[in-house]
């Protein structure tokens, strides 16, 4: 008791030391006001009604990129075919925006980088298919491998915005077409609702994050728990900049522009650009035990006791899948009738039920030890001494 009171008091003083300090280094970071430091660097993205005087823009030295919008959804059809006269000049007008668009794209891309800014090209995401968006996107940008390249998700609407899972489908396919991953461009709840369910977006999860939140101070907000930090945060757009105030003002910039900075210094940011490491892969540890020791040694007080991180085999989908596997490998010698079949599937369905009504429970935060649903026992008919076909 003594050696485990002592390791616990350790843990505990470590633990606050440590929330002190993070505390402390939150309120000076980069999750308050860094627009404000100096040695940190800008980026502008722009959509093609944003008015831009390049000279007046490029005399600021602490912008280092420009992301420019490349497209949104599909491309309208490249053939008008319609008999109704309104739809067709609709489907021309549309062909002809959308050309001169992408003209547009082009000259602001060769303009930025005559400046020796940085280049980035962003993709608005919407429902439909998301391989032909992707191919859309990479075929109008043409992205150079110092291009960052961009998916953006506003919002969690399947009616408006493409679903979680395409987007996941979306960023695969932009990495088999140029070999890299996009930036993941989305709002604090968006980026919170992927980090609580990255389980099932692995690769969302991991993407960098452009974080878009128009707050002076986002230390509360952002999802520290799946990513250490912004890869770049929107702090500025028409939503909080106007005539009167504003948290940057652009030079040859409306106040609808939006405005980014990034956790670096200007030199720092060029190279680190187009900014397309993935998150780390965190191992989730949900709980920890104690490192085996020699029982003479333990009883003598000669070693320390030590705690090892469990793999959180909680999970409900392999719980049920190792379930699944052990009845198949031990089946019942004799054939089973149908009532015994009936009661395997009961049987089964009544664990499973078990199962997630604890990961639910267990789902609110714990005191540390064994997880609850990995060591649970659930009693069975074999526990009574009753025959079973099959049974957790």
């Amino acid at each position: 008791m003594p050696i485990l009171s002592k390791a616990i008091r350790m843990a505990v003083a470590a633990a606050l030391a440590a929330g002190i300090i993070w505390a402390a280094a939150a309120d000076a970071s980069d999750f308050k006001k860094p627009w404000l430091r100096s040695d940190r660097a800008l980026v502008v993205d722009a959509y093609e009604y944003n008015a831009i005087d390049w000279t007046k823009l490029a005399a600021d030295k602490r912008i280092v990129g420009f992301i420019g919008k490349a497209t949104d959804g599909l491309p309208p059809p490249s053939k008008c075919e319609d008999d109704d006269d309104v739809q067709l000049r609709l489907c021309r007008a549309l062909w002809k925006r959308y050309a001169v668009a992408q003209e547009l794209f082009r000259t602001r891309r060769m303009i930025a980088k005559a400046l020796g800014l940085k280049w980035g090209a962003y993709h608005v995401a919407r429902p439909g298919n998301p391989i032909d968006q992707a191919n859309h996107f990479i075929d109008f940008a043409e992205p150079g491998p110092d291009d960052l390249v961009a998916l953006d998700i506003e919002e969690i609407d399947p009616y408006h915005w493409m679903s979680l899972s395409d987007a996941e489908e979306f960023a695969r396919h932009v990495m088999r077409r140029i070999g890299r991953y996009p930036v993941l461009y989305t709002n604090d709840t968006t980026a919170g609702f992927i980090a609580a369910h990255k389980q099932e977006y692995p690769l969302l999860s991991r993407l960098p994050l452009w974080y878009a939140r128009y707050k002076p101070d986002i230390a509360d907000h952002f999802p520290k728990g799946n990513w250490d930090g912004y890869t770049l945060w929107q702090f500025s757009s028409q939503a909080n900049c106007g005539e009167r105030n504003c948290p940057y003002r652009v030079p040859g910039t409306p106040t609808d522009i939006d405005v980014n900075v990034a956790a670096m210094d200007a030199d720092a940011l060029r190279k680190a650009w187009p900014l397309n490491a993935l998150a780390d892969n965190r191992q989730e540890l949900i709980a920890s035990v104690p490192v085996p020791l020699p029982r003479q040694d333990a009883l003598a007080g000669k070693e320390q006791l030590v705690w090892a991180a469990v793999d959180p085999k909680s999970d409900v989908k392999l719980l049920a899948a190792a379930y699944s596997a052990i009845g198949n490998r031990y089946p019942v010698r004799n054939p089973p009738s149908f009532t015994a079949v009936r009661h395997k599937e009961e049987t089964r369905r009544a664990y499973l039920a078990a199962l997630e009504d604890r990961a639910v429970a267990l789902a609110e935060p714990a005191s540390p030890g064994i997880d609850a649903t990995t060591t649970a026992a659930f009693e069975t008919r074999e526990a009574r001494n009753e025959e079973v076909a099959y049974g957790p």
